[in-house]
């Protein structure tokens, strides 16, 4: 546990929610262990970007016994990236949620989204090595990786739209992808299609009713968003539903070329309504069915080294569930939050609540009531972060 903060520590955090808050709060946390889910339907195949099925983990598990939970996850302590730790702690995990069989079925082709973020320029400056402060680790995909090939995947793929093109070499990937023989994409370039795709948001969009995308995306029998538990202050927290913003190429939603970053994402003023509902947006145009979050070692007040505020932290946790949205919520509970917090609080601060946004778009569920949490507590892990400072 770390020492309170200035900005948000446990004292001020249990003040502001009081006693009925604090009631409310322990009562979402699950102290009880449910049991297990039963498997749920098998993934259909994404055949074009028209038939990008909804990822079925909101689906209700078949209860053995109450409480019934509507969305189940998984949680593990580990103190650090040693893969016999992540692989010990992942595989309870993933038994925890009912396995793999339900997702991954023999020759699976698997996209796997870390979050690679920055560039590998700034790590000179860094107090610790970026993939322990700001970006996914590789050691815990390549532990994915291992295990998703004993389930009987077949083609796997690490694919981010890379803000740096020596992302991959420099952070570690393409020593991950030549120990496993997964593939490495990046999702700025259409490659090794002629052209980017529209993928269809639906008859519910917010902002876009289509992304350009890359082809590959809609190939994939499983999408699994492996992101690092960090705060941000245009979405609140940056976890498996914020990653997403990495999948669109940063030429066609940037603002003008000189620009390396997604400006068209973000809106003109402070306050952020169109960050959240952009996130919401891309989710349900490439659904998630795996959402695993890098807690080991992260960073709060902060998405990065260009956030003031930012400093790492060490609170050893990984999250893990078939539902993205209560997976968020679990992690954002963790890191001393409400996951229904109302927008203009924390860690909601300067932008509005996107978790709240995607329950409401049928996502998945950030009731912690509604979610059943396997592994330690939530209470047990409990690690408050400083949420993120206006840029």
């Amino acid at each position: 546990m770390k020492p309170d903060s200035p900005f948000l520590n446990r004292r001020g955090f249990l003040k502001l929610l009081g006693l009925s808050g604090l009631s409310l709060l322990l009562t979402r946390c699950g102290l009880l262990r449910p049991p297990a889910p039963a498997a749920t339907a098998t993934p259909k195949t994404l055949a074009t970007p028209t038939s990008i099925p909804t990822a079925t983990a909101t689906d209700t598990p078949t209860p053995t016994s109450t409480p019934a939970y509507l969305s189940h996850v998984a949680t593990a302590k580990v103190g650090n990236y040693d893969p016999a730790l992540m692989r010990a702690a992942m595989t309870r995990m993933l038994d925890d949620l009912g396995g793999l069989g339900d997702l991954i079925k023999p020759g699976a082709r698997v996209g796997i989204k870390p979050n690679l973020t920055g560039g590998t320029w700034s790590d000179p400056s860094l107090p610790a090595p970026a993939t322990e402060l700001f970006n996914t680790h590789p050691a815990l995909v390549q532990v994915l990786i291992e295990l998703l090939i004993e389930a009987g995947a077949g083609t796997i793929t690490i694919m981010e739209g890379l803000g740096d093109p020596l992302a991959y070499e420099g952070w570690g990937y393409s020593d991950v992808a030549r120990a496993t023989g997964a593939e490495l994409l990046d999702l700025c370039f259409a490659d090794p299609y002629p052209d980017f795709t529209a993928f269809p948001v639906g008859p519910n969009y917010h902002v876009y009713e289509s992304f350009l995308m890359n082809p590959a995306l809609a190939e994939l029998d499983v999408f699994i968003s492996v992101a690092k538990m960090k705060c941000h202050t245009s979405a609140g927290v940056t976890l498996s539903l914020k990653n997403l913003f990495g999948i669109p190429p940063i030429s066609l939603y940037r603002r003008s070329p000189d620009q390396n970053n997604r400006s068209s994402f973000h809106g003109d003023a402070a306050y952020e309504t169109r960050v959240p509902r952009v996130i919401v947006d891309i989710n349900q145009a490439r659904p998630v069915h795996l959402a695993i979050i890098d807690g080991i070692m992260t960073a709060e007040g902060g998405a990065g080294p260009w956030n003031r505020e930012a400093a790492q932290v060490r609170p050893g946790v990984l999250v893990a569930g078939k539902d993205p949205v209560a997976t968020d919520a679990v992690a954002t509970a963790i890191m001393g939050f409400d996951p229904t917090a109302a927008s203009r609080t924390t860690p909601f601060l300067f932008c509005d609540n996107h978790l709240a946004l995607a329950a409401e778009a049928g996502l998945g569920t950030n009731l912690l009531s509604e979610i059943g949490v396997h592994g330690p507590s939530i209470a047990d892990l409990s690690y408050p972060f400083r949420p993120a400072q206006a840029l």
